[in-house]
């Protein structure tokens, strides 16, 4: 029992890792796309950008429900302290969305598209701001008592590092975006994508180094991870690794590639949320509740494990499917610019 003990709170937080995963990178391509179709300079343009995701977007977002339903199952303390303390981004987040998918489906509708364009080009920003300031409150630290409850103030999430976070992760996003949008124009509307993935690799490289910076500087327990064996030595390979990335990013883009972008991009994310997991890891909350104090019973988890791991390879095989069938370019008439 005591090897369950540890064992079980482990599993679930890399399930609830690879939700988070896929949910970023694959519902962080449409709030990406959603905050460029601003960009777009005729409506037909727009309307090629949000049919890009018209089959995809709803199912993508599947995701982040698992990751909530996961989080509140397996960590049910984690999940009404962080609710708690990340109220006000969270709902940033939930309105963000609805404005997305209301604005989907009623700008087939009208004829006047304006309103329903900037409802869903804002919501998808909204959004997108809502979980840079989430995980940026969460990468702070939660004020807890010694029962592990919220004892901070509304605006605990709030600082100059989560502000950095927002912006990266917005810019993170309008990266995916751009590359994903690579893969499925052309002519004109594709070469403008080249340009806008340029510009977000590089100011997403800037979030980065920023963030690398000042997360040692303003969180200790961050600081004693990085600068500490064994961490120091993982740590100091993931740097030299995402400058690599980004000039394989970037290199790609230059070269005109389709697909490879798109990829580098991933794995870029990738090596993002590994970082992330190695510094808080094995805080569900840094730096105050850890995966086994915040874990439900045994048995709950072993029960839920059972259901998860019927669920994933459904949901994957899904995703996998739906991609496959709407595949290929989203094809339409485009006018000069």
């Amino acid at each position: 029992m005591d090897t369950l003990t540890y064992f079980l709170p482990q599993v679930w937080f890399g399930i609830l890792a690879l939700f988070l995963f896929l949910y970023v990178m694959l519902d962080g391509f449409d709030l990406g796309v959603g905050i460029l179709s601003l960009t777009a300079s005729t409506e037909e343009r727009r309307g090629m950008l949000m049919t890009s995701l018209g089959n995809v977007w709803d199912a993508n977002e599947t995701w982040l429900v698992l990751m909530g339903g996961a989080l509140f199952g397996a960590f049910p303390l984690a999940y009404a302290t962080i609710l708690s303390a990340l109220y006000i981004p969270i709902l940033m987040m939930i309105f963000g969305l609805i404005f997305r998918a209301v604005s989907f489906e009623f700008r087939e509708h009208s004829d006047n598209k304006r309103l329903w364009n900037l409802a869903f080009a804002g919501g998808s920003f909204l959004a997108a701001l809502g979980q840079g300031f989430a995980l940026g409150g969460v990468l702070a630290g939660i004020k807890v008592d010694a029962a592990g409850h919220f004892i901070g103030s509304t605006w605990d999430w709030l600082s100059l590092p989560s502000v950095v976070m927002a912006l990266t992760v917005i810019q993170g996003y309008v990266l995916i975006g751009s590359t994903y949008l690579i893969t499925k124009t052309e002519g004109e509307l594709q070469t403008n994508h080249y340009r806008t993935a340029n510009l977000a690799a590089w100011t997403t490289l800037l979030g980065a180094i920023a963030l690398t910076i000042t997360t040692p500087i303003f969180f200790e327990y961050a600081r004693i991870r990085l600068f500490n064996p064994p961490q120091v030595y993982i740590f100091s390979v993931i740097p030299p690794l995402g400058v690599l990335l980004i000039g394989l990013l970037l290199r790609s883009l230059k070269q005109r590639k389709e697909r490879a972008p798109f990829i580098w991009t991933i794995l870029i994310f990738l090596l993002t949320f590994v970082a992330l997991a190695l510094v808080v890891f094995p805080y569900i909350i840094p730096t105050e509740i850890t995966i086994y104090e915040a874990s439900a019973a045994l048995s709950s988890l072993v029960f839920m494990l059972v259901f998860i791991g019927v669920l994933i390879p459904i949901m994957l095989a899904y995703n996998v499917y739906q991609y496959v069938v709407f595949g290929g370019k989203v094809t339409g008439e485009q006018p000069e610019a």
